[in-house]
């Protein structure tokens, strides 16, 4: 072949010379393929094709526990079913590969038959943009139509069942790991519980929430203390002068009954005029002195104007009767009895006080530290609480799953179409085969033409001559040959090397040629 660019016509031009080759080639191609085809073993193809369907209760009130793609579920599950454990029992039970079961390693017929059947899933349409796997198709090859379709049915019913199992399982699963879960968080919630009440029973009143109170109170307990002060001071003082009047009266009675110092009966009464004086000072009228000091003194004018009325009649050699103590010191000595039981019920009143104010400054002086640790307790306690509510919830909707997959209400496969039984071989398809042996004839014609144009070196054209000779063809000459029996001369034009085919062939007369 003359290395130089060829044309069309260049290719017109071996097609028209090479077209016996290729048309034989093409012709007896298609026959002899055909021909092998009918001595290769028929295979029948079952296909059935299941569909997903989806939870009959919307995922917002059960939420699934089985969240993985079911794309991957569904590869997961075809490596489980097509292992050789799963698929040595069919080979058996249908008799499979019955004339190489004997000869050939079981590993071998698995392998075999894991080949011929094939899972395809269903992609969803392009416009719905969704991520969900509609369904998958399963399809088993084999050389009996009726074994196709009883394997393709049976290991149909493996997928369906394997996926009521996985979910089944995986639910199940899912719902004793967090009910051993929560039993975990729940132990560990009452022990945060009983460290919170014991805490909050040791230091009660103490408490963060308990410090306002405890402010309250002791400012309460502080005016408690300044107001039983001051009635323990003005009854410490009216004591004293009862005490005061008291010895007065005493002393002034004990001179009246032993001669000296004698004191009348008017000077009695200016004494309780002055007490009585000086109670005003401090008291209104309706005080208990005051009244009481106001009947001494009318009980003494009466005994004044009783005595101006009596005549006395003194016998000297009868002894003095005894005299009792006056009304007056006897009130006074009631008295201060009452002041001394007053005095002692505020005292205790008032070392009660001291003694509740202090309980309360230690309350309000520890509230920090105890405050500090209450809330790290209560923290703790907290978060233990909401790890076992969350995981109480959760443990109640993986029971509700586990309840929808055991109802077989949750996510399904369905058969939508049932296994067929094919009526006509796919394999070998006997047409395409004609078809393909008429191509890889024509192929084969091709590729040998091919091969002899680059083993011919003839010039065939004046392109040729000047490719070779790199000069321009001035004529050409034509070849003659011998006038034929009609009158005419065959002109044939040679552009060759000896022994090369013509490349072209006209006929002229002989009185053109002349």
């Amino acid at each position: 072949m003359i290395q130089r660019d060829m044309t069309p016509q260049d290719y017109m031009v071996i097609l028209r010379r090479r077209w016996v080759l290729i048309t034989v080639l093409t012709v007896i191609g298609a026959p002899l393929a055909y021909g092998i085809s009918r001595f290769l073993p028929n295979e029948y193809k079952s296909q059935t094709l299941v569909l997903v369907e989806q939870p009959t209760v919307p995922t917002d009130f059960v939420k699934e526990v089985d969240t993985e793609d079911i794309t991957q579920r569904l590869a997961g599950m075809e490596q489980e079913i097509l292992s050789r454990t799963r698929l040595e029992p069919v080979i058996r039970q249908f008799g499979l590969y019955s004339e190489d079961i004997n000869r050939l390693p079981m590993e071998d017929l698995v392998a075999r038959l894991q080949k011929q059947i094939v899972v395809t899933p269903v992609m969803p349409m392009a416009q719905t943009q969704s991520k969900i796997l509609p369904g998958f198709f399963i399809s088993v090859t084999l050389d009996n139509a009726r074994t196709a379709q009883q394997v393709c049915t049976t290991v149909t019913s493996m997928f369906i069942e394997e996926n009521v199992r996985q979910r089944q399982q995986q639910s199940e699963d899912t719902t004793a790991f967090l009910a051993q879960q929560l039993s975990d968080a729940k132990a560990k919630l009452d022990e945060q519980d009983s460290k919170l009440a014991a805490f909050e029973s040791k230091y009660i009143g103490s408490l963060p929430d308990e410090e306002r109170g405890n402010v309250n109170i002791l400012m309460t307990l502080n005016s408690q203390l300044e107001a039983t002060s001051e009635s323990l001071a003005r009854a410490q003082q009216d004591k004293g002068f009862a005490q005061s009047v008291l010895s007065q009266q005493i002393s002034a009675w004990q001179a009246s009954q032993t001669g000296h110092n004698p004191e009348t009966l008017e000077q009695q009464l200016a004494a309780l005029q002055t007490q009585l004086a000086n109670l005003e000072a401090s008291y209104t009228d309706d005080y208990p002195d005051v009244i009481q000091t106001k009947n001494d003194i009318a009980a003494l004018k009466k005994r004044i104007a009783e005595k101006q009325d009596q005549t006395k009649v003194a016998d000297a050699n009868t002894p003095p009767p005894a005299v009792a103590e006056p009304g007056q010191i006897t009130q006074l000595r009631g008295q201060i009895h009452n002041y001394d039981q007053d005095i002692a019920s505020k005292e205790k009143e008032e070392q009660d006080l001291k003694q509740q104010i202090k309980t309360y400054q230690a309350r309000v002086a520890s509230s920090p530290a105890v405050e500090e640790e209450y809330k790290q307790l209560t923290r703790d306690y907290n978060t233990a609480l909401g790890f076992y509510n969350d995981l109480l919830k959760k443990r109640d909707t993986s029971a509700m799953a586990t309840d929808l997959e055991r109802r077989q209400e949750g996510e399904q496969f369905r058969v939508l179409d049932p296994a067929n039984l094919p009526d006509e071989p796919t394999f070998p398809n006997r047409p395409l085969f004609a078809a393909g042996g008429a191509g890889g004839g024509l192929f084969l014609g091709m590729c040998i033409t091919f091969l002899l144009e680059l083993k011919d070196t003839s010039l065939k054209s004046e392109r040729d001559v000047e490719a070779i000779l790199h000069l321009p063809v001035l004529a050409v000459v034509p070849a003659l040959e011998p006038v034929t029996a009609k009158g005419k001369v065959r002109v044939r034009s040679k552009k060759k090397r000896a022994g090369g085919p013509p490349q072209e062939e006209t006929s002229v007369t002989a009185e053109a040629r002349a």
